[in-house]
């Protein structure tokens, strides 16, 4: 059973958890239905679709990593509002992050708070951001949005817990090589994982 807080619980049974990268969940998911979607958002949204329309889950539970200039190297974060930090349309007269007739504000409000965890606004962008300055959000990846939209059009819970593997800077991608290995087992002590489920800590 996978406990969110107090009130919330889910079977560990029919929790989907989804991860960009296979490194990224390295052999602690084995057992445990997960999905390897691929970077970027494209690939993301198109595959927990395909996953969805084959079985749909409870909770879709996005685990990976993240940058931020905000949070230190090394800790869990709880993502429970979502940016697409590469949506500009602001030509046409748009706010930023704002997606042109979609009816949808530029920060997306979908995402679980976990009990235990600081909560953060990630910006998702089809870029490795290295020169993070914006205020709006406060960790970066490639896929968390649109897993997020996903997840809410389809009305089924969302969780999103990133590892922050680099400061989204001038060293980041010398960071990320090193820390994404870590990961996995950043989330398996923070998922308690065991041999007979997943249990979150309250």
């Amino acid at each position: 059973m996978i406990r969110i807080d107090q009130q919330s619980a889910f079977p560990a049974g029919n929790v989907l958890f989804a991860f960009a990268l296979a490194s990224e969940a390295a052999e602690a998911f084995q057992g445990y239905r997960h999905l390897i979607t691929g970077i970027g958002k494209v690939n993301a949204t198109y595959s927990l679709i395909k996953a969805i329309q084959d079985r749909r889950p409870s909770l879709i539970v996005n685990l990976g990593s993240a940058g931020s200039a905000h949070f230190r190297k090394e800790k869990v974060v709880c993502c429970t509002k979502f940016v697409q930090r590469d949506m500009d349309v602001r030509g046409l007269g748009y706010e930023q992050y704002e997606t042109p007739l979609s009816g949808l504000p530029p920060v997306l409000e979908y995402g679980l708070a976990m009990e235990g965890l600081p909560e953060s606004i990630c910006g998702t962008g089809d870029n490795f951001e290295m020169a993070h300055s914006a205020s709006v959000y406060n960790v970066v990846d490639m896929e968390a949005y649109a897993l997020a939209l996903v997840a809410m059009k389809e009305n089924i819970p969302f969780l999103c817990l990133k590892y922050i593997s680099d400061g989204a800077d001038g060293n980041a991608a010398e960071d990320w090589t090193v820390q994404v290995h870590k990961a996995a087992v950043a989330f398996r002590a923070v998922l308690r994982l065991d041999k007979t489920g997943v249990r979150i800590q309250q």
